[in-house]
């Protein structure tokens, strides 16, 4: 795990995203296309801003999000809402698009097909994960019943997700986003900080961002 410090969010913005640019770039340059999977929240919003004007071969890039609520691109909690307004403009609307939200009753249904779709996008080129003060990544939550199962070397690509407060959910889990060829954290303000480093101390059932600290670039500010 490589550690990098920066000295106010909007540096650490900027140079996120010229560092994501530039993989996606060099992989363009020897592949005929590239995959791009990012996180929801607000968070990595100014990374997208500054990414969403990059001088890349959209066409040949493929976006999709970690985990997505089961809910609709109009609905206020929608990572998809949240994406397009941030990444999906300018000149990454030219990027291709694998919504997680299907328009199924429930996320089961939407499991199987969803995770053809990403196989065929594996390895990831390019991660980029976020992480809550509960050590969750994606939707892969400490002691949820799903987790356990999520982690497993032999977990199907895409999970639903059910157990928490909100909406159910759906999810990208350890087969889809251990093998990513580029893998980045980013994250703010010292509570996180404090709870990456106990998350090293903990089993990834207990701390699930735990399975994802291997070959990864954590990029912090206060």
């Amino acid at each position: 795990m490589e550690f990098v410090e920066y000295p106010d969010r909007e540096l650490m913005a900027l140079s996120l995203a010229s560092k994501l640019a530039g993989q996606l770039a060099q992989h363009l340059r020897t592949n005929d296309r590239a995959s791009f999977c990012v996180p929801g929240g607000s968070t990595p919003a100014p990374v997208f801003n500054s990414l969403s004007g990059s001088e890349l071969d959209w066409s040949r890039v493929t976006v999709f999000l970690n985990d997505e609520r089961w809910v609709d691109r109009d609905h206020n909690r929608s990572n998809t809402r949240l994406l397009h307004r941030h990444l999906l403009t300018g000149k990454a609307e030219a990027a291709q698009y694998i919504d997680l939200y299907t328009g199924d009753a429930e996320p089961e249904a939407a499991t199987e097909g969803l995770s053809q779709r990403i196989r065929d996008q594996l390895p990831i080129t390019v991660l980029l994960l976020g992480m809550g003060n509960d050590m969750h990544t994606a939707s892969l939550f400490p002691g949820a019943p799903e987790t356990a199962l999520a982690l497993a070397s032999d977990a199907p690509l895409v999970m639903a997700v059910r157990g928490q407060s909100d909406e159910p959910r759906i999810t990208l889990t350890a087969p889809a986003l251990q093998k990513a060829i580029n893998t980045h954290l980013m994250i703010t303000g010292a509570e996180k900080r404090e709870a990456l480093e106990r998350a090293q101390t903990l089993e990834a059932k207990d701390a699930p961002i735990r399975a994802f600290l291997g070959d990864i670039t954590v990029h912090w500010a206060e």
